[in-house]
């Protein structure tokens, strides 16, 4: 199954399920001591890294669920390995939309904010 996704997968670009960083946050990174930034930089790594492992494991567990019904052979059946490819296409689609939608979403908040900060003044 592992390989089948795999392969599915290697026809789109699998982007990891992260919430978008504040530019605020990261405007503030140039001025963190050199040491701070490379540890900030590091735990960020390590954030999407675990975050595209999850969202990988999420689309495993999801898709085995829903496609492979028979453990009477060591391989995929037709319908197993379209349904599969299928899933895993449907999932990514899933996925980039969602971060896509929530990135829209943090854009109008910090718009929504700039606006009362400078109605504010």
């Amino acid at each position: 199954l592992h390989l089948h996704l795999l392969q599915s997968l290697q026809s789109q670009p699998l982007e990891p399920k992260t919430e978008p960083i504040n530019e605020t946050t990261m405007e503030g990174v140039p001025n963190l001591p050199p040491h701070l930034q490379g540890e900030f930089m590091q735990n960020l790594e390590q954030m999407q890294m675990k975050d595209s492992l999850t969202m990988y494991n999420n689309l495993v567990e999801r898709c085995f669920q829903t496609c492979i019904t028979s453990f009477r052979s060591k391989s995929l059946d037709k319908h197993e390995t379209s349904c599969v490819e299928h899933c895993a296409s449907r999932y990514i689609k899933m996925t980039q939309r969602v971060g896509l939608r929530f990135a829209e979403h943090q854009a109008l908040q910090q718009k929504r904010a700039a606006d009362a900060a400078g109605a504010g003044r």
